[in-house]
C-alpha cells in the first residue's frame, strides 16, 4: 500500500494514465481523457506541471501533507516524490498535466535557466492558485505543445517550438506567483514578522555559539516553508533575499555587541557563531569599512 512507483520516462507516465506516447520526451495529458487510476506515491525522474480540477484528498508532496483542492497548480522536478495513498478505489483524473524529460531541454538556453524557476522546490502548501484567466493562459501553452505533438509533420522547428512554449508557460507562472505574493499581503507580513522574531530569538538564545549562524534552510523549516519560497517572498515584499536579511540581522547584532566596549572582540565573534575571531573581524570590516576595534574608536 505504501510502495513508491518510479517514473523514469515520459512513456511510463503516459502508461499510468492510459495515454498514447506521441513523443518520448514530452507529453500533455488532459485528465478527463485519461483512464481511471488508483492513487499511488510516485518518484519522478521527469518534470511534471499539474493543474488539478478535482479534489484529490490529502496529497503527500515531499515531506508535507497538502489538502489539494480544485484550482491549484503544482510543479514537480526530478528527484521529488508526490502522490496519495492508495485507497483501493479508481479515480478519474481531472485537469491538465505537462510532463517532460530533462533531455528535452539539452542544448537549449532553458536547460541552463531551469534553476531560476524556484517554485519547483516549493512545498505543496505553497502551490499556485490560478484565476480563471490565468488558467486559460496556462492551458493555452499546453494546447500549443499538444498541437505540435499531434502535427503530422514533426520537422526541425518542432522541438524548438515545444521548448519555447514550455519556457513561456514557466515565465507566466513567475508572473502569477508575483500576483499571488502581492494579494496575500496580510499573510506575507505575518511571515516576515515571524521571520524577524525567529532571528531575534535565535541570537538572544545563544544558539550561534553552539550551532553557528542561522541559515535560510533553518529559518524556513521553523516557519514551515521551503527555503526558496521564503527567499522569493522576501525579495518580492522587502526587496532583499532571505540570506541578505539574515546577514543584515547578524550585522545589527554585531554592532550592538561591539558598542559594548566591555566585551572582547573574540567573545563577540564566538557568540555570533564565527569559528575564528579574525574571520569575524574581516567580515565586519567588509560590511562597515572598519574593524570592530576601529568601530569602537570612532564611537
Amino acid at each position: 500500500m505504501n510502495e513508491i512507483t518510479r517514473l523514469e520516462t515520459v512513456q511510463q507516465y503516459n502508461e499510468y494514465f492510459g495515454m498514447d506516447t506521441l513523443h518520448p520526451l514530452v507529453t500533455v495529458i488532459e485528465g478527463h481523457k485519461a483512464k481511471p487510476v488508483r492513487f499511488c506515491k510516485k518518484l519522478y525522474d521527469i518534470y511534471a506541471i499539474l493543474i488539478k480540477d478535482a479534489d484529490c484528498g490529502n496529497l503527500k508532496y515531499g515531506r508535507s501533507i497538502y489538502d489539494y483542492r480544485q484550482g491549484t497548480m503544482l510543479f514537480i522536478a526530478p528527484g521529488q516524490v508526490m502522490g496519495s495513498e492508495d485507497d483501493g478505489q479508481l479515480h478519474q483524473p481531472e485537469g491538465w498535466v505537462l510532463s517532460f524529460h530533462p533531455e528535452l531541454l539539452h542544448g537549449t538556453p532553458l536547460a541552463q535557466s531551469m534553476r531560476d524557476y524556484t517554485y519547483f522546490s516549493y512545498n505543496a502548501n505553497e502551490a499556485l492558485h490560478l484565476s480563471a484567466g490565468e488558467r486559460q493562459t496556462i492551458i493555452g501553452c499546453m494546447e500549443n505543445i499538444r498541437g505540435e505533438l499531434q502535427s503530422p509533420v514533426f520537422d526541425k522547428h518542432s522541438r524548438s517550438l515545444i521548448v519555447d512554449n514550455v519556457k513561456l508557460l514557466l515565465d507566466y507562472c513567475i508572473r502569477f506567483y508575483d500576483r499571488q505574493f502581492t494579494i496575500r499581503e496580510k499573510m506575507n507580513n505575518d511571515i516576515i514578522a515571524r521571520f524577524e522574531a525567529l532571528l531575534d530569538d535565535y541570537f538572544r538564545s545563544g544558539k550561534p555559539a553552539t550551532e553557528g549562524l542561522p541559515t535560510v534552510q533553518y529559518c524556513a523549516d521553523k516557519l514551515c516553508l521551503s527555503s526558496n519560497y521564503l527567499s522569493d517572498l522576501m525579495k518580492r515584499i522587502s526587496g532583499e533575499s532571505a540570506k541578505k536579511h539574515i546577514r543584515r540581522k547578524v550585522l545589527e547584532t554585531a554592532i550592538g555587541l561591539v558598542t559594548d566596549t566591555a566585551r572582547p572582540v573574540s567573545e563577540i565573534a564566538y557568540r555570533l557563531g564565527f569559528q575564528y575571531p579574525q574571520h569575524f573581524s574581516r567580515w565586519f570590516k567588509q560590511q562597515t569599512g572598519c574593524t570592530p576595534r576601529e568601530y569602537r574608536v570612532q564611537l
